[in-house]
């Protein structure tokens, strides 16, 4: 969905409110949810628009929601930043993924699917304890992946201060093309090495698109 559509455009089992109450919300992309919390745009900038913006906001933020943090979003009010705010926690209350166990590669996929649809590349790195069950997923970069933005240093800071006792890292491929690139597989080996020298093995490292996924560290 283009970000240059307006609502009042599409036709009516397209907008966001009809197409979640025909279809599930689980047939939304995110920004279409996020559009749904904010009810509205803001003057010269329509809703899909500024939906993006707070999406992009969120993953950088790894989904904190802080008045401050979106000062940079012009238009952006104090009510449509609770209404965000209040959902976030919400879900967080009812659908956490920690506690849940992941047995193999496949049991990830739905915890990070809904990052496929991002128009850049972004890099999570999964926490796990003992028992293989999730401590936190957080974002560790948004771009163009590649050794500096993806530094051992940057995915192990976290789990080192989760005490994880194992981590799994994913990205998504927006070209929807789910072959590891040299550059992946370049830091596949470079996470592997570090995750011996820290004693927190790196299990797996999922690429992903909104279809499927595929392994780099086992594939």
């Amino acid at each position: 969905m283009t970000n240059k559509i307006k609502i009042k455009d599409l036709p009516k089992e397209c907008r966001p409110r009809e197409k979640l109450l025909i279809f599930g919300a689980q047939n939304l992309s995110d920004i279409e949810l996020i559009s749904i919390l904010l009810g509205n745009g803001v003057k010269g900038k329509n809703l899909f628009s500024l939906s993006e913006e707070v999406l992009n906001q969120l993953d950088f933020l790894n989904y904190k929601v802080n008045e401050s943090h979106f000062m940079n979003i012009s238009g952006l009010g104090k009510a449509k930043i609770a209404s965000i705010a209040a959902a976030i926690e919400f879900s967080r209350r009812i659908l956490c993924p920690q506690s849940k166990r992941i047995k193999s590669s496949s049991d990830i996929y739905p915890y990070v699917k809904h990052f496929a649809d991002r128009k850049q590349e972004v890099f999570v790195c999964a926490s796990l304890n003992g028992a293989n069950e999730i401590i936190a997923i957080r974002v560790v970069s948004i771009g163009l992946i590649n050794k500096t933005l993806v530094h051992p240093r940057e995915v192990f800071a976290d789990p080192i201060s989760d005490r994880a006792a194992a981590v799994i890292v994913c990205h998504n491929h927006p070209s929807g093309n789910l072959e590891p690139s040299e550059e992946d597989r370049e830091i596949t080996k470079r996470l592997k090495d570090a995750s011996n020298v820290l004693g927190i093995p790196l299990l797996d490292h999922i690429i992903f698109t909104e279809t499927g996924y595929k392994s780099v560290l086992v594939g």
